[in-house]
Protein backbone atom coordinates (compact mmCIF):
# COMPACT_ATOMS: atom_id res chain seq x y z
CA UNK A 1 0.00 0.00 0.00
CA UNK A 2 1.97 2.96 -1.39
CA UNK A 3 1.10 5.45 2.13
CA UNK A 4 3.86 7.73 1.57
CA UNK A 5 2.87 8.24 -1.70
CA UNK A 6 -0.98 8.98 -1.00
CA UNK A 7 0.71 11.28 1.97
CA UNK A 8 2.70 13.34 -0.16
CA UNK A 9 0.01 14.01 -2.86
CA UNK A 10 -2.64 14.78 0.09
CA UNK A 11 -0.24 17.40 1.34
CA UNK A 12 0.42 19.24 -2.24
CA UNK A 13 -3.72 18.59 -2.92
CA UNK A 14 -4.24 20.42 0.50
CA UNK A 15 -2.49 23.66 0.03
CA UNK A 16 -3.70 23.82 -3.66
CA UNK A 17 -7.11 23.87 -2.13
CA UNK A 18 -6.21 26.80 -0.11
CA UNK A 19 -4.12 28.29 -3.05
CA UNK A 20 -7.81 28.28 -5.13
CA UNK A 21 -10.66 28.64 -3.32
CA UNK A 22 -11.35 32.33 -2.81
CA UNK A 23 -11.10 33.47 0.87
CA UNK A 24 -11.90 36.81 2.64
CA UNK A 25 -8.90 38.62 3.63
CA UNK A 26 -7.36 38.18 7.13
CA UNK A 27 -4.38 38.81 8.77
CA UNK A 28 -1.65 36.23 8.76
CA UNK A 29 -1.34 35.06 12.16
CA UNK A 30 0.65 31.72 13.41
CA UNK A 31 -3.24 30.09 13.46
CA UNK A 32 -4.25 31.29 10.05
CA UNK A 33 -4.10 27.81 8.23
CA UNK A 34 -5.13 29.23 4.87
CA UNK A 35 -2.26 31.81 4.57
CA UNK A 36 0.31 29.27 5.79
CA UNK A 37 -0.88 26.19 3.41
CA UNK A 38 -0.80 28.28 0.40
CA UNK A 39 1.14 31.51 0.10
CA UNK A 40 4.54 29.17 -1.03
CA UNK A 41 2.50 27.29 -3.18
CA UNK A 42 1.16 30.28 -4.82
CA UNK A 43 4.82 31.92 -5.55
CA UNK A 44 6.29 28.75 -6.88
CA UNK A 45 3.57 26.25 -8.34
CA UNK A 46 5.86 24.78 -10.52
CA UNK A 47 7.51 23.68 -7.55
CA UNK A 48 4.52 21.64 -6.27
CA UNK A 49 3.94 20.03 -9.61
CA UNK A 50 7.53 18.91 -9.78
CA UNK A 51 6.98 17.25 -6.43
CA UNK A 52 3.87 15.42 -7.72
CA UNK A 53 5.39 14.18 -10.54
CA UNK A 54 8.74 13.01 -8.89
CA UNK A 55 6.79 10.87 -6.22
CA UNK A 56 4.13 9.38 -9.57
CA UNK A 57 7.19 8.40 -11.04
CA UNK A 58 8.98 6.76 -8.10
CA UNK A 59 5.50 5.19 -7.04
CA UNK A 60 4.98 3.77 -10.82
CA UNK A 61 8.81 2.66 -10.79
CA UNK A 62 7.73 0.52 -7.53
CA UNK A 63 4.66 -0.73 -8.75
CA UNK A 64 2.42 0.86 -6.41
CA UNK A 65 -0.12 2.22 -8.48
CA UNK A 66 -1.54 -1.09 -9.39
CA UNK A 67 -3.16 -0.81 -5.91
CA UNK A 68 -6.91 0.90 -5.15
CA UNK A 69 -4.69 3.63 -2.91
CA UNK A 70 -2.56 4.34 -5.85
CA UNK A 71 -5.26 5.18 -7.99
CA UNK A 72 -7.07 7.00 -5.51
CA UNK A 73 -3.40 9.20 -4.79
CA UNK A 74 -2.27 8.88 -8.64
CA UNK A 75 -6.41 10.70 -9.17
CA UNK A 76 -5.71 13.30 -6.53
CA UNK A 77 -2.45 14.25 -8.09
CA UNK A 78 -3.91 14.50 -11.56
CA UNK A 79 -6.95 16.60 -10.14
CA UNK A 80 -4.20 18.78 -8.20
CA UNK A 81 -2.15 19.26 -11.12
CA UNK A 82 -5.51 20.64 -12.86
CA UNK A 83 -5.61 22.96 -9.87
CA UNK A 84 -1.88 23.81 -9.90
CA UNK A 85 -2.74 25.61 -13.61
CA UNK A 86 -5.46 27.31 -12.36
CA UNK A 87 -2.77 28.90 -10.00
CA UNK A 88 -0.14 29.66 -12.59
CA UNK A 89 -2.99 31.16 -15.37
CA UNK A 90 -4.16 33.73 -12.65
CA UNK A 91 -0.49 34.55 -12.04
CA UNK A 92 -0.16 35.43 -15.34
CA UNK A 93 -3.02 37.63 -15.39
CA UNK A 94 -1.04 39.79 -13.94
CA UNK A 95 0.94 41.20 -17.26
CA UNK A 96 -2.42 42.62 -18.33
CA UNK A 97 -3.20 44.57 -15.18
CA UNK A 98 -0.04 45.87 -14.73
CA UNK A 99 0.25 47.13 -19.19
CA UNK A 100 -3.15 48.95 -18.51
CA UNK A 101 -2.17 50.64 -15.50
CA UNK A 102 0.93 51.94 -17.25
CA UNK A 103 -1.01 52.39 -20.38
CA UNK A 104 -3.51 54.73 -18.38
CA UNK A 105 -0.77 56.81 -16.96
CA UNK A 106 0.66 57.51 -20.59
CA UNK A 107 3.68 55.38 -19.37
CA UNK A 108 6.01 53.72 -22.10
CA UNK A 109 5.27 50.00 -22.00
CA UNK A 110 8.08 47.45 -22.72
CA UNK A 111 7.30 43.76 -23.27
CA UNK A 112 10.26 41.59 -22.26
CA UNK A 113 9.72 37.42 -21.59
CA UNK A 114 11.75 35.69 -19.70
CA UNK A 115 12.36 32.28 -21.57
CA UNK A 116 10.32 29.29 -20.50
CA UNK A 117 12.75 27.30 -19.59
CA UNK A 118 14.07 29.84 -17.12
CA UNK A 119 10.84 30.07 -16.05
CA UNK A 120 10.55 26.13 -15.27
CA UNK A 121 13.43 24.73 -14.26
CA UNK A 122 15.53 28.22 -12.90
CA UNK A 123 12.60 30.61 -11.29
CA UNK A 124 15.02 31.57 -8.35
CA UNK A 125 17.07 34.52 -9.17
CA UNK A 126 20.65 34.96 -10.22
CA UNK A 127 23.49 37.10 -9.85
CA UNK A 128 24.72 39.32 -13.00
CA UNK A 129 28.46 39.68 -13.97
CA UNK A 130 28.29 43.06 -14.90
CA UNK A 131 26.50 44.22 -11.31
CA UNK A 132 28.67 44.44 -8.30
CA UNK A 133 27.25 44.37 -4.78
CA UNK A 134 29.14 46.29 -2.23
CA UNK A 135 27.66 44.99 1.39
CA UNK A 136 26.95 45.91 5.20
CA UNK A 137 27.29 49.76 4.59
CA UNK A 138 26.42 51.09 8.37
CA UNK A 139 23.77 53.83 7.90
CA UNK A 140 23.03 54.47 11.14
CA UNK A 141 24.10 52.94 14.71
CA UNK A 142 22.00 49.80 15.65
CA UNK A 143 24.21 47.21 14.41
CA UNK A 144 23.31 44.49 11.88
CA UNK A 145 19.55 45.95 11.70
CA UNK A 146 21.37 49.28 9.93
CA UNK A 147 23.09 47.76 7.54
CA UNK A 148 22.82 48.08 3.58
CA UNK A 149 24.32 46.89 0.40
CA UNK A 150 24.55 48.92 -2.79
CA UNK A 151 24.32 46.89 -6.52
CA UNK A 152 25.91 48.98 -8.49
CA UNK A 153 27.13 48.88 -12.68
CA UNK A 154 30.83 47.58 -12.67
CA UNK A 155 31.54 50.52 -14.78
CA UNK A 156 30.55 52.85 -12.01
CA UNK A 157 28.64 55.61 -13.81
CA UNK A 158 27.82 58.45 -12.51
CA UNK A 159 24.20 60.22 -11.32
CA UNK A 160 22.45 57.20 -11.52
CA UNK A 161 18.58 57.58 -10.04
CA UNK A 162 18.51 55.87 -6.77
CA UNK A 163 16.02 52.82 -5.99
CA UNK A 164 16.23 51.79 -2.64
CA UNK A 165 13.95 48.54 -1.35
CA UNK A 166 12.98 47.64 2.09
CA UNK A 167 12.08 43.64 2.51
CA UNK A 168 9.59 41.97 4.29
CA UNK A 169 8.52 39.90 7.32
CA UNK A 170 5.91 40.84 9.38
CA UNK A 171 7.93 43.02 10.97
CA UNK A 172 9.33 40.29 12.86
CA UNK A 173 12.36 38.59 10.44
CA UNK A 174 14.14 39.06 7.28
CA UNK A 175 16.79 40.25 5.60
CA UNK A 176 18.29 42.86 3.09
CA UNK A 177 19.61 40.23 0.86
CA UNK A 178 16.86 37.74 1.00
CA UNK A 179 13.63 39.62 -1.48
CA UNK A 180 13.87 41.28 -5.11
CA UNK A 181 17.04 40.11 -6.00
CA UNK A 182 16.49 39.61 -9.62
CA UNK A 183 14.56 43.20 -9.73
CA UNK A 184 18.01 44.93 -7.83
CA UNK A 185 20.12 43.63 -10.33
CA UNK A 186 17.94 43.59 -13.18
CA UNK A 187 17.50 47.67 -12.37
CA UNK A 188 21.66 47.75 -11.43
CA UNK A 189 22.38 46.40 -14.37
CA UNK A 190 20.32 49.28 -16.72
CA UNK A 191 22.37 52.08 -14.40
CA UNK A 192 20.44 52.62 -11.62
CA UNK A 193 21.78 52.23 -7.92
CA UNK A 194 20.30 50.28 -6.07
CA UNK A 195 20.12 49.49 -2.06
CA UNK A 196 18.54 46.91 0.33
CA UNK A 197 18.59 47.65 3.67
CA UNK A 198 17.94 45.78 6.88
CA UNK A 199 16.14 47.73 9.63
CA UNK A 200 14.88 46.96 13.52
CA UNK A 201 13.04 43.87 14.09
CA UNK A 202 11.93 42.07 16.73
CA UNK A 203 9.81 42.74 20.05
CA UNK A 204 12.21 45.52 20.75
CA UNK A 205 11.15 47.47 17.88
CA UNK A 206 8.17 49.25 18.17
CA UNK A 207 6.37 51.92 15.80
CA UNK A 208 7.99 54.31 14.47
CA UNK A 209 11.55 53.02 15.27
CA UNK A 210 11.13 51.07 11.55
CA UNK A 211 9.95 53.96 9.87
CA UNK A 212 13.12 56.03 11.64
CA UNK A 213 15.43 53.75 10.04
CA UNK A 214 14.19 53.56 6.78
CA UNK A 215 14.54 57.69 6.80
CA UNK A 216 17.79 57.29 7.92
CA UNK A 217 18.69 55.21 4.94
CA UNK A 218 17.18 57.81 2.80
CA UNK A 219 19.39 60.84 4.41
CA UNK A 220 22.37 58.39 3.90
CA UNK A 221 20.98 58.41 0.37
CA UNK A 222 21.47 61.88 0.03
CA UNK A 223 24.70 62.45 1.89
CA UNK A 224 26.72 59.78 0.79
CA UNK A 225 24.99 57.84 -2.01
CA UNK A 226 26.81 60.25 -4.59
CA UNK A 227 29.92 58.08 -3.20
CA UNK A 228 28.58 55.39 -5.16
CA UNK A 229 27.11 57.26 -8.25
CA UNK A 230 23.42 58.10 -7.00
CA UNK A 231 21.42 60.98 -8.01
CA UNK A 232 19.85 62.02 -4.49
CA UNK A 233 17.58 64.20 -6.36
CA UNK A 234 15.80 61.10 -7.99
CA UNK A 235 15.39 58.54 -5.12
CA UNK A 236 12.33 55.56 -5.47
CA UNK A 237 11.66 54.06 -2.30
CA UNK A 238 9.93 50.42 -2.52
CA UNK A 239 9.21 47.49 -0.07
CA UNK A 240 7.61 44.06 -0.11
CA UNK A 241 5.01 43.12 2.35
CA UNK A 242 5.79 44.95 5.51
CA UNK A 243 8.31 46.96 3.56
CA UNK A 244 5.69 48.31 1.24
CA UNK A 245 3.91 49.54 4.27
CA UNK A 246 7.63 51.01 5.73
CA UNK A 247 8.38 52.67 1.76
CA UNK A 248 4.32 53.72 1.44
CA UNK A 249 4.98 55.93 5.26
CA UNK A 250 7.96 57.05 4.39
CA UNK A 251 6.74 58.74 0.68
CA UNK A 252 4.17 60.34 2.38
CA UNK A 253 5.93 61.89 5.89
CA UNK A 254 9.06 63.53 4.10
CA UNK A 255 10.79 65.72 6.70
CA UNK A 256 8.40 65.45 9.63
CA UNK A 257 10.70 65.98 12.65
CA UNK A 258 8.56 63.02 14.63
CA UNK A 259 10.41 60.47 12.16
CA UNK A 260 13.92 62.07 12.14
CA UNK A 261 15.06 62.43 15.92
CA UNK A 262 18.80 63.28 15.77
CA UNK A 263 18.71 64.77 11.75
CA UNK A 264 15.87 66.81 11.70
CA UNK A 265 17.18 68.71 9.01
CA UNK A 266 17.60 65.58 6.25
CA UNK A 267 15.95 65.69 3.10
CA UNK A 268 14.15 62.72 3.35
CA UNK A 269 11.52 63.26 0.68
CA UNK A 270 11.19 60.84 -2.41
CA UNK A 271 10.54 60.93 -5.92
CA UNK A 272 8.25 57.99 -5.80
CA UNK A 273 6.97 54.77 -3.84
CA UNK A 274 6.56 51.39 -4.98
CA UNK A 275 4.48 48.93 -2.92
CA UNK A 276 5.38 45.07 -4.04
CA UNK A 277 2.77 43.09 -2.55
CA UNK A 278 2.65 45.59 0.33
CA UNK A 279 0.90 45.35 3.39
CA UNK A 280 -0.71 48.50 4.73
CA UNK A 281 -2.85 48.33 7.60
CA UNK A 282 -1.59 48.78 11.01
CA UNK A 283 1.25 46.69 12.50
CA UNK A 284 0.14 46.81 16.14
CA UNK A 285 4.34 47.37 17.19
CA UNK A 286 3.97 50.04 18.87
CA UNK A 287 1.61 52.69 21.51
CA UNK A 288 0.29 55.32 19.11
CA UNK A 289 -3.38 55.29 19.48
CA UNK A 290 -3.46 56.92 15.77
CA UNK A 291 -2.20 53.46 14.29
CA UNK A 292 0.56 53.09 12.23
CA UNK A 293 -0.92 51.87 8.60
CA UNK A 294 -0.08 54.38 5.66
CA UNK A 295 -3.63 55.49 5.35
CA UNK A 296 -3.41 57.84 8.29
CA UNK A 297 -0.54 59.89 6.65
CA UNK A 298 -2.16 60.32 3.21
CA UNK A 299 -2.17 63.48 1.87
CA UNK A 300 -2.62 65.99 -1.33
CA UNK A 301 1.23 66.27 -2.04
CA UNK A 302 2.46 62.47 -2.12
CA UNK A 303 4.41 61.61 -4.83
CA UNK A 304 3.31 59.00 -7.24
CA UNK A 305 3.11 55.61 -6.12
CA UNK A 306 3.01 52.29 -8.15
CA UNK A 307 1.37 49.39 -6.19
Amino acid sequence: MPIGYLWTTLVVAWCTAFAVAARPARRPTPGNLSYWSAFLLNELPFLAFYWLLASTLLAASEGDLSSPVGWIALALAVATTFALAVVVRRAMQTRNAVERALAEAGLPQRRSRLPLARVLVAPFSRRRRDVERIANVAYGDAGKWNLLDVYRHRSHPQACPTFVHLHGGAFRSGRKNREARLLLYRLAGAGWLCISANYRLGGGARFPDHLVDVKKVIAWVREYGPEYGADPSVVVVAGSSAGGNLASTAALTPNAPRFQPGFEQADTSVTAAVCLYGYLGDYHHGDDPDGSSPFRFVNPDAPPFFV
